[in-house]
């Protein structure tokens, strides 16, 4: 695979991704990978809190809603989360479904699992994709993060995160650039999978 190029705020470093070590009919057809989000953009939110998903993105969420077919809307939950979340975590109902049942295995009545439905049950948002395309964002939930006209959106795997464009520059990007620059020059990102899997 050809060389990435990843800009930081003080110089432009090259990285060479290498393709990881994948056995052949571990990745089961198309089905699987559209049900990965993948890429990020910018889109307008209008007055009423209206604005477009990415396309790619509306068909993940209609993978990932077990109740989806032709002629519906896709579900999706948004997790908006305490007053130190400075983004909306918005999850496939599959990928809810997953946490919610973690979350059940706690002991309860523990304090961990009490915190968790808290946060992730009760505060967030169920709602579907509209006819056109569309989310349509309560005010309180655009009130949260600081959105006013344009919405920054960033796929996170099986969910993907809404961000007000600048507080995403402010927080994530020099985040990530002040982790890249402490890393060799000739450092892969991938050698990341390698080293969480022991080896």
């Amino acid at each position: 695979m050809g060389g990435g190029l990843i800009s930081g705020s003080r110089s432009t470093r090259r990285f060479h991704f290498k393709a990881p070590n994948v056995a052949r009919g571990t990745v089961k057809g198309a089905g699987r990978v559209a049900r990965r989000f993948r890429g990020e953009s910018h889109h307008k939110v209008d007055a009423k809190g209206r604005v477009s998903i990415p396309a790619l993105f509306r068909r993940v969420l209609q993978a990932g809603d077990p109740d989806w077919h032709d002629g519906l809307n896709p579900n999706l939950v948004i997790v908006y989360g305490d007053h130190r979340r400075k983004f909306l975590e918005c999850y496939t109902i599959e990928a809810i479904d997953e946490v919610d049942a973690q979350i059940a295995n706690m002991q309860r009545g523990s304090v961990e699992r009490r915190m968790l439905e808290r946060l992730i049950n009760g505060q967030s948002f169920p709602t579907n994709v509209d006819e056109t395309g569309r989310l349509v964002l309560p005010a309180k939930l655009r009130q949260k993060i600081g959105l006013d006209k344009e919405a920054f959106f960033i796929a996170t795997g099986d969910t993907f995160q809404i961000w007000k464009p600048e507080t995403y520059d402010a927080v994530e990007t020099q985040r990530t650039e002040a982790w890249l620059e402490d890393q060799p020059e000739d450092f892969d990102p991938l050698s990341l999978l390698h080293s969480n899997q022991g080896g």
